[in-house]
């Protein structure tokens, strides 16, 4: 067990010095200077110092990636211009590929001057406006090649701009020479460390809260009306309890969750000791009047990323050590670090007291649902899904959802599926818990090799798992769980859509924008759409002889029966086309779970020791 307890603070700044970086250590770092001389240009720049540059002359590179975001972005397209200096006069630079610069030999100290282009308001990028400023250092700090192991120096400038009155610098790196307002220096132990830590500066808000002895923050910006002590209430209980499952003892000495409420933005990226959320304004806890199903999901988002920072950050896939941040780094293990990650999340929600167990078997039915409504479920597994997240996850289209399975939610209901049959095997003596302990102690420094996880899950629970392993990872067959629900006392139900008055609709077997025009999306294979020669980007104009649109079709829908055919007109590329489409009946597409009214001893026991109920 751990203490706990909220600290209302404003804008207190954690400070941590770093004993182990030697003033000669420090003197011989890269020297990164930010600043930036006009946020409404949106622009950054950055100045890299190194006082010993190579002989042959000194190379920096800047990352194609970031760790926690499986896709190649490019960081150095938004470089606008460079140019390097030193002592004795300007330095020539060449740039020798997509990502990299060489400038000329010379004596040190060798200065190298970028100035980057920052509008990406997502976690993963640069930004700097009038209203704020954030950066991941993936996106603007290259490194100096032959230096990037040991420590590493950033200076952030105090932006001198009216607009930047009443700004501050949250990060959770740690600062050693820094103002009141969090400006100055701040240094990290090598290049990977430095990127590892993001930084917001704007007029934030800060709610303080500590979980089993350790500091924690959250850093609120833009425009809100949060209930920020109800926020840092509840997330201190999931934090405690994540805490409590991997020992009782936090990876880190302090943790900032630096959150942006917009209008409608969604998504997270973690960090050793930090996390980056977007969240909608509207899905913040406020007195009175929010929404409580969006406030769910913004608690499950600070849920997910936290659980990171033991599985990814520290428990690591052997194709991540080291991370290449000059390509991709290809693993068939994202169903665990991701999938196994949304598994915990919302179950952290329940196990701290966060939400009860009919709201969590409403997630979980969710979770179901949406993988059962990908056809390509059936098609992709799930190690290739991991493998392909950089060509497929992250770079969706039209087909992606006949031809490719998400790893966050199957490998969810991977997770599910395996924490039952453990705990069914062996009476609720092993759970899927008592895997991830073990998993922590033994690679927490050690590197998971593919297939280490499944015999650690057989060497630690005695079960034979070979069969499911290869049927939930390997195969594309549909996992056990309906067959699994009924033995924890939990009752089980497709139906049609979320209410009884849709099971008597039809569907033409495509999915279409809700908006607008009634333009397809995605075809479904075997279904009307695909016979009736419809594809992705055509209009459906008319059906059965009605004008419609995206607001109307649905309505015309109602008016017809399975196997009825009617006239189509479609419109692909300017032209109009006519054909004859045939109506289905829908199949059922919801999954709905609830607690058994009265289960039999054996699974009561099962299901409180699963779900506490």
């Amino acid at each position: 067990m751990c203490a706990e307890r909220v600290l209302a603070f404003a804008a207190t700044l954690i400070v941590c010095t770093n004993p182990s970086a030697s003033a000669e250590q420090t003197l011989s770092s890269p020297i990164y200077t930010l600043r930036c001389d006009d946020p409404r240009r949106h622009l950054w720049q950055v100045i890299v110092t190194v006082e010993q540059p190579a002989a042959d002359g000194q190379r920096f590179r800047l990352p194609v990636w970031i760790p926690g975001s499986y896709l190649v972005r490019e960081y150095a397209r938004h470089v606008v211009s460079v140019s390097a200096h030193s002592a004795e006069g300007p330095v020539a630079v060449s740039k020798i590929d997509k990502q990299t610069w060489q400038a000329a030999p010379c004596s040190g100290p060798l200065h190298l001057e970028l100035t980057v282009y920052a509008h990406d308001e997502s976690v993963r990028g640069a930004w700097v406006d009038d209203r704020r400023a954030y950066f991941n250092g993936a996106a603007l700090l290259p490194w100096a090649e032959g230096m990037e192991s040991g420590p590493q120096r950033l200076r952030i400038e105090r932006i001198d701009d009216a607009c930047a009155a009443g700004w501050r610098v949250a990060t959770a790196m740690t600062a050693v020479d820094v103002d009141a307002d969090g400006f100055g220096t701040y240094v990290a132990a090598d290049y990977d460390e430095l990127i590892d830590h993001p930084v917001e500066i704007a007029a934030w808000q800060a709610v303080g809260f500590e979980a089993c002895g350790t500091q924690h923050r959250i850093v609120v910006s833009g425009e809100h009306a949060a209930d920020l002590a109800r926020l840092a209430a509840d997330v201190q209980k999931v934090c405690a309890w994540q805490i409590g499952l991997f020992g009782g003892e936090a990876p880190f000495a302090h943790y900032d969750f630096l959150t942006l409420a917009t209008r409608g933005g969604y998504g997270g990226l973690e960090h050793r000791a930090s996390t980056s959320l977007i969240v909608q304004r509207d899905h913040l806890p406020r007195a009175r009047g929010h929404d409580e199903k969006g406030y769910r999901t913004l608690l499950g988002l600070f849920s997910h990323e936290y659980f990171h920072s033991w599985l990814v950050k520290r428990i690591k896939p052997a194709d991540f050590a080291p991370y290449d941040l000059t390509r991709e780094n290809l693993t068939r293990q994202l169903w665990l670090f991701e999938g196994f990650t949304s598994y915990y999340d919302d179950l952290a929600l329940l196990r701290a007291g966060v939400i009860d167990a009919p709201t969590y078997l409403k997630l979980v039915a969710e979770t179901i649902g949406r993988v059962h409504g990908m056809p390509g479920h059936r098609v992709q597994t799930l190690e290739d899904a991991s493998l392909d997240a950089w060509i497929k996850y992250y770079r969706p289209d039209e087909n992606s959802p006949n031809t490719t399975v998400s790893y966050y939610a199957k490998g969810a209901l991977v997770a599910l599926s395996l924490d039952l049959h453990l705990r069914h095997a062996t009476a609720g003596r092993v759970t899927l818990d008592t895997v991830m302990q073990a998993l922590w102690q033994q690679h927490a420094n050690a590197p998971l090799h593919d297939g280490d996880f499944e015999s650690l899950a057989e060497a630690v629970s005695g079960v034979e798992l070979g069969g499911f392993f290869e049927r939930a990872l390997r195969g594309t067959d549909e996992l056990p769980l309906h067959e699994q629900m009924p033995g924890f006392g939990i009752d089980w139900q497709w139906r049609v859509g979320e209410s009884d008055d849709k099971a008597d609709q039809v569907t033409l077997g495509a999915r279409l924008e809700k908006r607008g025009a009634a333009r397809v999306k995605t075809v479904l294979p075997g279904g009307p759409a695909q016979r009736a020669g419809l594809a992705p980007g055509d209009e459906v104009v008319a059906l059965d002889g009605w004008r419609v649109d995206a607001a109307t079709l649905p309505e015309v829908l109602k008016t017809l029966a399975p196997g009825q055919a009617v006239s189509l007109h479609s419109a692909r590329d300017g032209r109009l086309r006519t054909s004859e489409i045939v109506p289905v009946a829908p199949e059922p597409d919801t999954c709905v779970l609830k607690l058994a009214a009265s289960p039999d001893e054996s699974a009561l026991a099962l299901r409180k020791g699963w779900l506490g109920a």
